[in-house]
């Protein structure tokens, strides 16, 4: 029975700048109502919404990157102190 007391909690890993890492199976129900479902071991769930995969994460996120930060590793560049 889900939700029973004998269950074991489902652990969701936070990342800066990057997906949910779920363990998995999971089911995702998306904002229309419709549920999406993946029996892998974990799973990336996407928060940027860049992903075409979208909810599951397709690294997207990396292609772009913030001013002033190196492209796609979110890094900043060295500074010119000359």
């Amino acid at each position: 029975m889900p939700n029973s007391p004998s269950d074991t909690p489902r652990r969701i890993t936070v990342r800066r700048r990057g997906p949910l890492l779920v363990e998995g199976p999971v089911e995702v129900e998306l904002e229309d109502g419709t549920t999406v479902s993946s029996d892998r071991f974990r799973v990336a769930l996407c928060t940027c919404r860049r992903s075409r995969r979208y909810p599951w994460c397709d690294t997207s996120h990396r292609a772009r990157s913030r001013p002033g930060e190196g492209p796609a590793t979110g890094e900043r560049p060295p500074r010119d102190d000359t």
